[in-house]
């Protein structure tokens, strides 16, 4: 069950329910259900009409479509924790014989490889999986529509291929590997390959009359990683906070920011819409906010996973149609309602618990040439280096260990900050990727690539 959603303001409650009323209406959905979390919790259900005669709750299954590629995506980043494979990896090195050898895996992750969209033959989502026994009749004969790494290119055929992958390096299907390694783990008892009651059937609305007819619910073989898993607001609320956070069983919190990180250049009509792709995870802008996620759509059925990180904020929403409501619309929605009306308490400002003193001299304003930054050690034992105001190029840095700091973010990711000292051990200057950070602007006696005019800064006379 949800937290109670009195923890929620009565007028949050309200504008949720307004805004999946609003889409279920306008999109024609046979039914709507959805769910908001927070602080790592479900706080929020709602549903439209019914199934089977009774409002549906968290516990009824809907088909949640590509959303299934998140999962895949986890088992995978999984492998490459555990030290199995390296995304750099090509396939033929674990996953010999398909014909898509020379793609790497986080290409296959990213939809880089230039694979197809979609298999050949009859429209894979509405056709038996047994017309694609094994993984060649998914993939079919000249695998490459585009140069591997090249540009972005949506491809369902890759996450079958990835599939296989998992299910070649652990020796168990892919069925039993996500069962073990990823819904067990995190309590997913109502997500599975198959529908389990209670659960929704998917229909198709006629675009044109208030009327409907059932969509066919079709195994789909080896494409069921790119697609097949039924689940329910409940169970999806807790892989929501999953992503949002970690769990030591299954992914650290730094490979699932990892996931959420654009790896995909960017075509301009995605740019346009704000939106890109990381490892198995859609990213996209949206009211000032940076969403992660992933959206799912097989016949008879529409689903959407939303999670704002900064706002600590999740939406999931899942509609048994076809077609219709804007779940990407309403799942942004859901999050921005909730976001703007009962905004993130900041965790209290603390001290840092010791202070190291080598640390602390590094602190206080810096001059790249003549542009001031300012250097603040700060109580997560990182320190941040960045324009004094303004926009420009700034970063957080973790300690090696060994008086060096690595950049986490920005231009400045994975490049090493030095204090350079001099013979008494007071610091000369920063070296950070060989810019030069000095106490004042050109400082005389430093460094400073080029040197310094042994006159200094004068006027002009």
């Amino acid at each position: 069950m949800t937290t109670p959603q009195e923890e929620l303001l009565p007028g949050t409650r309200r504008a949720l329910l307004h805004r999946i009323a609003v889409a279920q209406a306008d999109g024609r959905a046979p039914s709507l259900v959805a769910a908001v979390v927070r602080d790592g919790r479900a706080v929020w259900h709602g549903a439209r009409t019914s199934v089977d005669g009774h409002a549906p709750d968290e516990n009824v299954q809907y088909r949640i479509g590509s959303i299934t590629k998140t999962f895949t995506a986890v088992l995978v980043l999984r492998l490459r924790d555990e030290g199995a494979l390296d995304l750099e990896d090509v396939l033929e090195k674990h996953l010999p014989g398909t014909g898509a050898g020379e793609l790497t895996i986080a290409q296959l992750l990213a939809h880089t490889g230039g694979l197809a969209a979609e298999t050949p033959g009859p429209w894979w989502e509405r056709t038996p999986g047994s017309l694609r026994p094994e993984l060649a009749d998914v993939l079919g004969e000249g695998t490459a529509l585009h140069p591997a790494g090249r540009r972005h290119h949506y491809s369902n055929p890759g996450y079958a291929v990835l599939g296989a992958l998992v299910e070649r390096l652990r020796g168990a299907a892919w069925e039993d590997a996500l069962r073990r390694e990823v819904l067990e783990p995190l309590g997913l008892d109502r997500t599975s390959v198959r529908p389990q009651a209670p659960a929704a059937g998917g229909w198709a609305v006629h675009p044109w009359a208030d009327a409907m007819q059932p969509e066919p619910t079709e195994e789909y073989g080896p494409m069921a990683p790119a697609g097949q898993l039924w689940s329910t607001t409940g169970d999806l609320a807790r892989f929501a906070a999953f992503l949002m956070r970690g769990d030591a069983r299954v992914l650290s919190a730094e490979t699932l920011r990892e996931m959420g990180t654009p790896a995909t250049p960017a075509e301009v009509a995605d740019l346009t819409e704000g939106a890109t792709y990381g490892l198995g995870m859609q990213i996209q802008h949206r009211d000032g906010r940076v969403l992660v996620g992933h959206s799912g759509s097989v016949p008879g059925f529409l689903a959407n996973l939303t999670v704002a990180v900064a706002d600590d904020v999740a939406a999931v929403v899942l509609a048994n149609c076809t077609s219709g409501p804007l779940l990407g619309q309403v799942g942004a929605d859901l999050v921005r309602l909730v976001a703007e009306a009962e905004p993130r308490v900041p965790e209290p400002w603390r001290p840092l618990r010791e202070v190291d003193r080598s640390v602390l001299e590094l602190a206080g304003p810096w001059y790249w040439g003549t542009s001031p930054s300012v250097l603040r050690v700060t109580a997560d034992g990182l320190v941040s280096l960045g324009p004094l105001s303004g926009g420009g190029r700034r970063s957080r840095f973790r300690p090696n260990g060994d008086g060096t700091w690595t950049g986490l973010e920005g231009y400045f990711a994975g490049e090493l900050l030095r204090p350079v000292r001099r013979p008494d051990g007071t610091v000369d200057h920063l070296d950070l990727g060989s810019f030069v950070f000095t106490r004042q602007p050109y400082e005389e006696g430093t460094a400073v690539p080029g040197g310094v005019d042994p006159e200094g800064w004068r006027g002009i006379g």
